[in-house]
């Protein structure tokens, strides 16, 4: 476990000192959970234009009852593990590039896990409906989990678990968006032939 450990931290040495002064800018743009809402916004245009309202607030229940569970996992594991975040690591002091504020624990990554939640609840909604829709969600995905090692906050190993466990959350989150649709559907013909 040691041996992982020290793995993890000096490939978060490497991802997170390829940045430089002149891309830290957009990196805490896009690390920034308020610079996705116009990018959300977007998202849920899409979701009533394709399915309506009925199936439009069945997918919001089911994404807030997803970022709900993301975001209390995570924190949960947070607070069982307690391994400090790479910004808060001592033997890393002058070593990486902290870039923003530093929190207290770091495993696993609540950024990677809610977008990567969010990019496999998608990607299922809206398979057959855009060419290239899966690909763009997912680099976006990708970029706010990366965010994560280049402001210097979390190691590789907090991120690939976050993503992880998005993709799991999600999963199940999907399993039951599918089940509302069909009970709101059964309601609806159930109405109509009566």
């Amino acid at each position: 476990m040691e041996s992982l450990i020290e793995l993890d931290k000096q490939i978060f040495l490497f991802l997170n000192n390829l940045g430089t002064p002149t891309w830290d800018g957009f990196w805490l743009v896009i690390t920034n959970k308020l610079s996705s809402i116009p990018l959300y916004l977007l998202l849920l245009y899409l979701i009533y234009k394709h399915f309506g309202i009925q199936k439009t607030l069945i997918a919001l229940f089911s994404i807030a009852i997803m970022i709900a569970l993301t975001d209390q996992i995570s924190y949960a594991v947070k607070h069982a593990v307690m391994r400090p975040r790479p910004c808060g690591e001592s033997t890393l002091e002058g070593l990486g590039r902290f870039i923003t504020r530093c929190g207290r624990y770091g495993y696993f990554s609540g950024h990677a896990t809610s977008s990567f939640a969010l990019a496999t609840f998608l990607t299922l909604l809206f398979r057959g409906k855009f060419k290239f829709f899966w690909g763009l969600i997912f680099i976006w995905a990708l970029l706010v989990s990366y965010s994560r090692i280049y402001v210097g906050v979390h190691y590789p190993g907090d991120v690939l678990t976050g993503m992880l466990a998005g993709t799991l959350i999600a999963l199940f989150c999907f399993w039951m968006y599918s089940q509302g649709v069909k009970k709101f559907s059964q309601k609806f013909e159930a109405r109509k032939d009566s």
